[in-house]
């Protein structure tokens, strides 16, 4: 959902910019600051954004930068001359002694910087050019989330090669534990002096025993999850929060081998297992 778009279009003597920056979210939180000429198209301008983008929180501003020469304020010459003729007038009249300097004392006159304002109306010759650089910045985040999304991809893709690799593991240790839980079982069944015991039994209790720590299923669905989550990066755009459910039901059948794992060596691989989840957890929320 990370991105970012900037464009400029140039009409008359304005260069409008369009600036767009989209951030994490669970659903699509947007906030827009708009030039006052442009504000009647705001629902145009969300609506363009929301067909865009469907998750994220989304910060737009549309602004307006004018010429150098459109912002100049010219004198008002037919003032300034009526100012002169007055001051001097009246410094004949009242014998008083003319301004070395005029210009200090006219350039302080009310009205003497004439600015033309630029009419605030919005035209359709305009609005398409606007619209231009809305289309443009937008086309721009796009194109980011495109890249930084399959740069997720891959991401993503090596760690659940991790998940299976490691889970491959864990098989060795997984067949000789069965041989081990027999040994320790019979050799405390010695230890203990004049005991009798039903090998029969003996038997039937330590197949129950391996059954409750057998994690076969768990590795079966754990590979079936793996496979899903790849088959849906595939589906396209718009299948973050079914990748954050997936990775869900992931963790859910590794913290169960885990429980299960009564051997040092397998409990480390379940904790690599975490880790690598744990990665793949915190870059699926940037997922659209």
């Amino acid at each position: 959902m990370t991105g970012y778009g900037k464009a400029s279009v140039v009409f008359q003597n304005k260069k409008i910019t369009a600036e767009i920056k989209s951030l994490n979210s669970k659903a699509l939180d947007l906030s827009t600051r708009i030039a006052p000429i442009y504000r009647e198209k705001e629902m145009d301008i969300r609506s363009m954004i929301s067909t865009t983008l469907e998750r994220g929180k989304v910060e737009f501003n549309l602004w307006i930068e004018k010429e150098e020469s459109a912002n100049e304020s010219p004198l008002n010459g037919a003032l300034l001359g009526t100012y002169y003729k007055q001051i001097k007038n009246i410094c004949a009249e009242q014998n008083i002694p003319e301004p070395q300097d005029f210009w200090p004392t006219l350039m302080r006159m009310p009205d003497i910087m004439s600015r033309t304002e630029v009419q605030q109306e919005l035209t359709d010759e305009e609005w398409n050019i606007a619209r231009q650089a809305v289309e443009n910045c937008l086309q721009q985040l796009t194109d980011f989330r495109r890249q930084e999304g399959a740069a997720l991809q891959k991401k993503f893709e090596e760690k659940l090669d991790n998940i299976a690799r490691l889970l491959s593991e864990i098989e060795p240790y997984e067949k000789s534990r069965t041989e081990k839980i027999r040994q320790r079982l019979e050799e405390g069944l010695q230890s203990i002096p004049n005991v009798e015991y039903d090998r029969g039994r003996l038997e039937q209790e330590m197949i129950f025993y391996i059954e409750k720590l057998d994690i076969s299923e768990e590795k079966q669905r754990l590979t079936n999850h793996l496979k899903y989550f790849r088959e849906t990066m595939e589906d396209g755009h718009g299948q973050g929060k079914k990748l954050g459910f997936i990775a869900q039901e992931m963790g859910r059948e590794i913290n169960t081998t885990g429980s299960k794992s009564n051997q040092a060596e397998m409990q480390n691989i379940v904790v690599k297992m975490k880790d690598e989840l744990e990665q793949i957890k915190e870059q699926v929320l940037n997922v659209m």
